[in-house]
């Protein structure tokens, strides 16, 4: 026998079954099912329901939500599927945007972190078809083209933060292109006409798409492109560091780096010199990652990957609140964020 302060867990109270719900009402089991999941298409009179409904409200039953979804054919939850997204510095951000989209239509965002694991992935997407997922947002944690993973159906899939040529699947991602241009006319409109670009060495859709908006921006500006003026660095702070050496031999007097943190380590090699920034040279950076570009000095100007609104169209294309046609690809605008930095 369990006495108080014995140290034993108390006993939960039993969870209220829809028998015990038929039994106060005076119905059937099937009744009170019926009345729980809202079905209308039962001849049952008003007193009935009403009866049932009260019976439900003052014992506190709770309909099992999973059993609903098979007797519906569809629940209130969107499913969302990541390679790595959870340990990234943008991943609150999509999983943030997405949520809040869902929860401002009446869904409840699940999410599964695979680590780019192709057996916990399929099996992740296999469970929430299997409990009935409205649809699956699949992201990755950076722009890539991706093969359409475990999809005998894409038509209930969008992409996120990745693309699949050739497949139904629909998806959305950051306009690489535009975001290259406007960060290269920010640093024109400073007055700058000699701008270097340091690109990553990553191939991917950002190198691809950032250098042909650096090209755009110089066009459109009457600058002639020189290939010298494009670096290639590794994407982090060591290769911001490193890449200063080639631009201090190149008649420029600002660089648009590729992200945050090739800016950082550029930073960190104009310092180390004693020059300064943007006097000496201005610079925009990529990705808009808060613990880097709002705390450098001068505070980092910036382009912005529109990673919130990335999950939040998701979710709109995924309900049908955003039309579009099955393999379409949707291209968000990467703004920017303007600092102290490019002069």
């Amino acid at each position: 026998m369990q006495t108080k302060g014995s140290g034993a867990h108390p006993t939960p109270p039993a969870a209220v079954t829809l028998h015990d719900v038929a039994r106060v009402a005076g119905v059937s089991v099937a009744t009170v099912s019926y009345v729980a999941n809202g079905r209308t298409n039962v001849r049952l009179s008003d007193a009935t329901r009403l009866r049932v409904q009260k019976a439900i409200d003052d014992l506190g039953y709770r309909p099992n939500a999973l059993a609903k979804n098979l007797v519906q054919g569809t629940s209130r939850f969107i499913g969302l599927v990541a390679d790595g997204v959870a340990t990234t510095p943008f991943a609150g951000q999509i999983i943030h945007g997405a949520q809040d989209e869902a929860w401002r239509h009446g869904f409840v965002l699940l999410v599964a972190n695979t680590e780019s694991d192709p057996q916990v992935e399929n099996e992740a997407i296999d469970m929430m078809r299997e409990h009935q997922v409205h649809g699956i947002l699949y992201s990755t944690w950076y722009h890539r083209e991706i093969a359409v993973p475990s999809a005998p159906n894409s038509s209930d899939m969008v992409l996120v933060n990745c693309f699949a040529p050739g497949s139904r699947a629909r998806a959305v991602v950051p306009d690489e292109r535009q975001g290259g241009r406007v960060a290269t006319e920010q640093l024109l409109k400073q007055g700058h006409s000699r701008i270097a670009f340091i690109n990553t060495t990553w191939e991917s859709p950002a190198r691809t798409g950032r250098l042909a908006g650096y090209r755009d921006a110089l066009a459109a500006a009457g600058i002639d492109f020189e290939p010298a003026n494009v670096i290639d660095a590794e994407p982090n702070q060591e290769g911001g560091y490193g890449a200063f050496e080639q631009i201090r031999r190149l008649d420029v007097t600002a660089a648009f780096c590729h992200n945050d943190r090739v800016a950082m380590g550029l930073y960190d090699a104009v310092r180390v010199r004693g020059l300064k920034v943007p006097t000496d040279l201005a610079i925009v950076g990529f990705d808009n990652q808060e613990v880097i570009a709002a705390h450098l000095r001068p505070p980092l100007t910036t382009v912005q990957l529109p990673h919130y609104e990335l999950g939040a169209a998701g979710v709109r294309i995924l309900l049908g609140l955003d039309p579009v046609p099955a393999g379409t690809v949707t291209q968000l605008a990467c703004p920017v964020v303007q600092r102290d930095s490019d002069g």
